[in-house]
């Protein structure tokens, strides 16, 4: 672990330490430590400096915590977990987990940063220090990737029902991943798949909520955007992490086991786009039309002039332009 890290684990709390007793616990100078803290300042975090007091975080810091994150799981939902991996930085969690735990069925790869975060596609997924989720999972199936198309909806719908277990109502989902609250986006999914068509494959799905971004770093997001914090619902990184892994494991072993179809009926009653005018880009092209929901195996129903056309790839907006 980096001294800067080291650093913002003694200082989490939101309490003044002197330079002194920091260089001490760290193993270096008094200047170092300035040092550090100018580095936590690049990672967006504001520390205060006050003399005869020392150094403190301007607002306290809850980092994950891999063993309240377990303890809080039934004992079902721990025995369904190969590992919980968790790291300070990570150029993106889907893409650690892809390179290192893709075959373990089971691991949790969480992070309290992404120099690479990634969103659909090829967007950038901004993923600040210590603000928001970041956590992606390595799950196996024998079904084969041909019965894997309604995952994302599956994953979306866990999301949902883990955000009502914290109090937060009134979440929707949009085709085929993304989490809205009031109209902005809240949270998105992106699910990468490797494996035979027909056979064993496995998929890293990677998650990532925003609870509390910082307005700065909200600034580089390219579309409208929400979190927890502005609606004022106090939520703890850990007990989302938590709620989340609850609600999601014994989803994934009905999708197996069932496919789509048992979460229809619950995906559609979430649905942003049901019955109201839309977009959606296919390719090379956008087609407006009215929103129908989803079929039996998650594809998307777009009703148009020239009859009802179902999507299993796309993007919806909401926003219909000329």
């Amino acid at each position: 672990m980096s001294v800067a890290y080291q650093l913002v684990e003694w200082l989490a709390d939101g309490r003044f330490q002197s330079g002194e007793t920091l260089g001490q616990r760290l193993g270096v100078s008094r200047a170092a430590v300035w040092k550090q803290v100018r580095e936590l300042e690049r990672l967006g975090l504001e520390v205060q400096a006050v003399r005869g007091k020392g150094y403190r975080l301007a607002e306290r810091l809850e980092l994950l915590d891999v063993e309240a994150i377990r303890s809080a799981l039934t004992p079902a939902s721990r025995n369904a977990l190969a590992a919980i991996e968790y790291f300070h930085e990570l150029d993106s969690t889907n893409d650690y987990l892809r390179a290192h735990g893709e075959a373990v069925s089971g691991t949790v790869c969480l992070a309290e940063r992404q120099t690479r975060g990634k969103g659909r596609r090829g967007r950038n997924w901004v993923s600040p220090y210590g603000a928001n989720l970041y956590l992606s999972l390595s799950w196996r199936f024998e079904s084969g990737l041909s019965a894997l198309a309604g995952l994302s909806l599956v994953v979306g719908i866990a999301l949902v029902r883990a955000l009502r277990q914290l109090g937060v109502e009134g979440a929707g989902l949009k085709w085929p991943n993304d989490i809205y609250l009031q109209g902005a986006k809240l949270a998105g999914v992106l699910i990468e798949v490797s494996g035979e068509s027909a056979g064993p494959c496995s998929a890293v799905i990677g998650i990532g909520v925003n609870v509390a971004m910082p307005e700065q770093q909200g600034r580089h997001i390219d579309q409208r955007w929400t979190d927890l914090h502005t609606h004022g619902i106090p939520v703890s990184r850990n007990q989302l992490a938590a709620a989340l892994l609850e609600q999601l494991l014994p989803a994934l072993g009905e999708f197996a086991r069932h496919g789509m179809q048992p979460f229809q009926e619950e995906w559609q009653r979430h649905d942003l786009s049901y019955g109201v005018p839309v977009q959606i880009r296919h390719a090379e092209s956008a087609l407006s039309g009215l929103g129908l929901g989803i079929d039996r195996d998650g594809a998307f129903l777009l009703e148009t002039p020239e009859g009802i056309r179902r999507f299993t790839s796309g993007e919806v907006s909401l926003r219909i332009t000329p």
